[in-house]
């Protein structure tokens, strides 16, 4: 991206919030601008997953948009400029690639990703925990990977992927004779246990379960929309059919 380009885009919204601008964005401030962050970040994430080329670069203008939208409001508090922001990245970056801008020297990415924590809780002032920096809103299932992630660059995981599976086994067990027992609070407790540890074996397989699951949830929507197509050719809406008849519906989309 070049400075001209940043410019430019700065320039828009100066105008946006300019005294004759838009009133919509005047108003705006970083805490206002928060939802559209996220959901500008969520509809990048699905033009890249797939792989629109022109949508992804659309999705990229509007977070940057909104990414210098509010660095701009910080700057007019005499906060930050947009070009501290840019600066404090780069520097984080190269002080956390040692092996690369340094003389560090790492076995493997097992080792890597150690030494990035610890140079991470580093730089934190006072006495900080490992998970202090992991995000609050999350969304549950990513936080799980990134807390099995994080605790697992600190040493504390399973010796082997079997010994992971012998815990899956014993949290599916747990679950049942939670089902057995018809505690509501306990087969909620059990059945996030079970999915915790799944996502912990996920991970070790190198399989991000937010993502997984997301192939999974667009594979049975594509699936259910040929349904409802071939329900219709039958003069038919899916929804008054049978179970009977909707399985034999999916049985035959899934060919």
């Amino acid at each position: 991206m070049s400075a001209k380009s940043i410019e430019k885009l700065k320039n828009v919204i100066s105008s946006l919030t300019a005294p004759d601008g838009c009133p919509w964005d005047k108003e705006q401030t970083p805490q206002t601008l928060c939802d559209s962050l996220i959901e500008e970040a969520f509809e990048l994430v699905e033009a890249i997953r797939a792989d629109d080329k022109q949508e992804v670069m659309e999705e990229l203008g509007d977070v940057m948009f909104l990414l210098l939208f509010i660095a701009q409001r910080y700057e007019e508090d005499n906060a930050f400029t947009f070009a501290d922001a840019v600066d404090s990245g780069a520097a984080k970056m190269i002080r956390r690639h040692p092996h690369v801008f340094a003389d560090c020297k790492v076995e493997d990415q097992e080792e890597l990703l150690r030494n990035w924590e610890k140079i991470k809780r580093s730089e934190k002032k006072g006495d900080k925990k490992i998970f202090d920096s992991l995000p609050k809103g999350l969304p549950p299932m990513l936080k799980a990977y990134r807390i099995n992630s994080k605790a697992a660059r600190s040493g504390f995981t399973y010796e082997s992927d079997e010994q992971c599976l012998g815990q899956l086994d014993s949290e599916w067990k747990e679950w049942n004779n939670a089902l057995d027992s018809g505690n509501k609070e306990a087969i909620a407790e059990e059945f996030g246990d079970y999915l915790f540890t799944l996502i912990e074996l996920g991970r070790r397989k190198g399989i991000k379960a937010n993502t997984a699951l997301d192939i999974t949830n667009n594979k049975f929507l594509e699936r259910f929309a040929k349904m409802e197509d071939l329900a219709k050719e039958q003069g038919k809406d899916i929804s008054e059919m049978s179970l009977i008849e909707q399985n034999e519906l999916w049985e035959q989309v899934k060919k």
